[in-house]
């Protein structure tokens, strides 16, 4: 018997935000970018032909690149428009953040690993994205220079919302981030920004490597 062909990356793409849309877990705006974005180019080559499926997959230095539905429901619950300034702490391998250049004014992205800082920008250049300010810093202490942020994505583990990025984020603003014991499960939460202190609402169960404070210098990122 011959063997059914392997689908498209395309195919495959498209199938898997159908089924998010469906879900009610990716909406028409978050849907539209990350169909735009090419999240095989955000993956280790010998990953590229899954990188549709919805699983995360490994990059360098031990971290991960979120499963689709996990950037779908973060994108979504985020609620970014034109007019937004967004900072995102964990870059990682940029796939996030690419999506969230496709809906915002611009982005702050900070990574703590110089090599994966690296990776990220020389992506965002290939693809001309031209509205992403990414710096190598301690992601958990935010960038104060640039606040208040109208959104925040956090895409690693505290025990509690910071506070260095919650003084960083304006009234009326939106956070995503996920929160918990960074061993184990984590909650997926959205925190809403008002006058009158924070409104929190609970997402998802998710599993996220730690935040961690410091960063890694490429030269010590081959030692690790």
């Amino acid at each position: 018997m011959t063997a059914a062909p392997t689908p498209s990356p395309t195919r495959m793409r498209d199938a898997l935000l159908d089924e998010l849309v469906r879900e009610g877990v990716l909406d028409a705006p978050a849907r539209a970018a990350m169909e735009a974005v090419p999240r095989e180019i955000f993956v280790d080559p010998l990953f590229a032909a899954r990188a549709w499926e919805d699983s995360p997959l490994p990059i360098p230095g031990g971290q991960t690149i979120s499963a689709p539905s996990v950037v779908a429901l973060m994108t979504t619950a985020l609620a970014p428009t034109r007019r937004c300034k967004i900072l995102e702490v964990g870059a990682g391998s940029g796939y996030q953040t690419a999506v969230l250049a496709r809906l915002a004014r611009r982005v702050y992205a900070v990574e703590r690993r110089a090599d994966l800082a690296r990776l990220a920008e020389d992506r965002f250049a290939a693809l001309g994205i031209g509205n992403v300010s990414l710096r190598h810093a301690d992601g958990a202490l935010g960038w104060p220079e640039q606040a208040p942020f109208d959104r925040i994505l956090v895409a690693a583990a505290a025990e509690d919302p910071p506070p260095a990025l919650l003084s960083q984020l304006r009234i009326g603003g939106v956070m995503v981030l996920p929160v918990g014991q960074t061993s184990g499960m984590q909650e997926l939460i959205k925190v809403e920004k008002s006058e009158f202190g924070y409104h929190y609402t609970e997402l998802k169960l998710v599993r996220f490597v730690p935040l961690l404070g410091g960063v890694v210098r490429a030269e010590e990122a081959d030692r690790l």
